[in-house]
């Protein structure tokens, strides 16, 4: 039987950007003893601070800073995942920003792509949170990512992912997922189905946001106009 689950919101931050409904379907992954199925992939504090996501997901396509770090850790009191290198960003650099980023306390670090084994293993040694490996094909070798260090594995492969998931789980049946899901309820079932544990969401820009309003506020005032007109030819 579904369970009743009362929803008590303010007034100011009833206008937030909430996950998709059917992330909930997920299994989760309990990390440092919190459960995550959902996070929002963003570094923008204003949107960090109005969401629902269970997590953060603070990856940018700079090079990591740790002011960066320690004004999202600042702006949020959820679970933050950051980025600290692994492509452009290198070598001892990429531990020292792991360190910083434990240090600051997030719960975990995330290293692109492009990362050597052997920086992931050193990144491995040096903290003590999780370190999750973005992976972008079902051709890598997985294997070795987990023998050097990865807790979690970030499937980011676009319209593939869902394949690259399932592709992994057929190897790897209980590794801890996290996936990006896509814009619709159907692609983020088909990850989930897959095999992914948690999904990753994108967030409208605050543009994006901002348009929807000021769209709102101008129908507003012009309804508002239209009835002063006619309240006027009435009198």
């Amino acid at each position: 039987m579904k369970k009743n689950v009362p929803e008590i919101n303010g007034i100011l931050r009833s206008n937030m950007i909430k996950v998709p409904e059917c992330i909930r379907e997920a299994s989760g992954i309990i990390v440092l003893g919190k459960r995550i199925k959902s996070l929002i992939f963003s570094t923008d504090v204003a949107l960090i601070r109005n969401t629902n996501a269970d997590a953060i997901l603070a990856v940018y396509p700079f090079t990591p800073q740790p002011v960066i770090t320690a004004a999202i850790m600042t702006g949020t009191d959820k679970p933050v995942f950051c980025g600290v290198g692994g492509g452009l960003t290198t070598g001892k650099r990429v531990v020292n920003l792991a360190l910083d980023a434990e240090f600051k306390g997030a719960y975990g670090v995330v290293l692109n792509n492009p990362t050597p084994n052997q920086v992931l293993s050193r990144v491995r040694k040096t903290v003590d949170i999780p370190v999750v490996v973005t992976v972008v094909s079902e051709t890598e070798d997985i294997q070795a990512r987990i023998d050097a260090g990865a807790s979690i594995l970030n499937v980011s492969a676009g319209k593939r992912t869902a394949h690259v998931v399932r592709e992994i789980r057929k190897s790897f049946p209980d590794f801890p997922i996290l996936a990006t899901g896509g814009s619709s309820d159907e692609s983020i079932r088909e990850t989930i189905e897959a095999g992914a544990n948690a999904i990753t969401v994108t967030p409208p820009t605050s543009a994006d946001i901002f348009t929807e309003m000021m769209i709102r506020y101008r129908r507003v005032y012009e309804e508002k106009g239209v009835l002063e007109e006619i309240l006027e030819d009435e009198k």
